[in-house]
């Protein structure tokens, strides 16, 4: 293990770091950031109580000093605001494995976030940390192409404190051959090592702000639900049926068994469904854009961006490293 002193809220501690992270972090994830014009994407995943926060803390904090608090993310609100206040080089970590990345909504928010917030991290070269359950959880655009590696945190006897790493190009067959079965036994990782159980910011501030991130997390309720439905059908009737909002507001109120639904509420979730597909279309061409700029990067790197399944082959060399060459 190497040791390394850091400053955490004004006192200085210790962290053990393994050997060849600690060299390779330095080596290769720093060099490229500081020098280079890179941003780096990490995901953490592993099992509910395995460390899987605790190692990105020790990440963050091995590539980034400064790494504290502020930039411990749980919510997308939070990620957000960290992302465009960061300095250049900084490390912001996304830790939504406890405010529900599982649920679709939350993942879909997410993996938008990551997309929409691209060049914002590339041109401040940030690294960013995601702490997930499961890498598999991830859509194929941001495994394949955004994340850099997959760190892989695991129980042994019940235990924590060990991982195994998946560097881009076996991350990226771990991907395409594990989803099916969220399984991470093929391809062999590209190292593994072990972590100790220390915080690298304030536990106490950390464990409050967690806390507070789960009684916050919003609930679709059954009466939202039933809301977005009823939304959904005016705006039907207002742009497909060509329905003016009195016709609607007699309809409703025909059927509904003597509930009145006044024009103003007809227009105001007319209006809201309106932005929001407008607000999509954009987002979708971000991606788009997003897209065919990691492809564009690909082709400078001598890299097949239209790379399909069965062209991936196992990396069967020895070395073992962050980031292939």
């Amino acid at each position: 293990m190497t040791v390394k002193e850091y400053e955490v809220n004004g006192v200085m501690k210790s962290l053990y770091v393994d050997d060849k992270l600690s060299y390779e972090c330095k080596a290769k994830i720093v060099d490229r950031i500081n020098t280079k014009d890179f941003d780096w994407v990490w995901v953490v995943d592993g099992p509910e109580g395995s460390g899987k926060s605790v190692l990105a803390q020790q990440l963050a904090k091995t590539v980034d000093p400064t790494f504290d608090l502020d930039r411990m993310c749980m919510t997308p609100t939070e990620f957000t605001r960290a992302v465009l206040k960061a300095r250049k080089g900084q490390c912001v970590v996304f830790d939504e494995a406890f405010t529900g990345l599982s649920s679709r909504s939350s993942l879909t928010e997410v993996n938008k976030l990551l997309v929409s917030l691209m060049m914002e991290m590339r041109q401040k070269n940030l690294l960013v940390i995601i702490v997930m359950p499961t890498f598999f959880l991830l859509d194929k655009y941001v495994a394949l192409f955004r994340a850099r590696g997959l760190f892989h945190v695991y129980l042994k006897g019940g235990k924590r404190g060990r991982w195994v790493y998946f560097n881009n190009q076996k991350k990226k067959l771990l991907y395409l051959k594990g989803k099916p079965l969220y399984s991470y036994a093929y391809p062999k990782s590209s190292f593994k090592g072990r972590f100790q159980d220390q915080y690298m910011i304030d536990e106490k501030g950390y464990r409050a702000k967690k806390e507070e991130a789960l009684s916050q997390k919003s609930r679709v309720t059954r009466a939202e639900t039933f809301m977005k439905q009823r939304d959904a059908l005016i705006y039907y009737l207002y742009k497909e049926s060509k329905m003016i909002q009195q016709e609607i507001s007699d309809l409703i109120t025909k059927f509904s068994c003597g509930t009145k639904l006044d024009r103003s509420t007809i227009a105001e979730a007319i209006i809201k469904l309106d932005d929001e597909l407008k607000k999509r279309a954009v987002e979708e061409g971000i991606k788009k854009e997003a897209v065919e700029e990691i492809k564009k990067e690909m082709k400078e790197q001598g890299m097949n961006p239209d790379i399909e399944e069965e062209e991936f082959k196992e990396d069967k060399s020895e070395e073992s490293e962050i980031e292939d060459v």
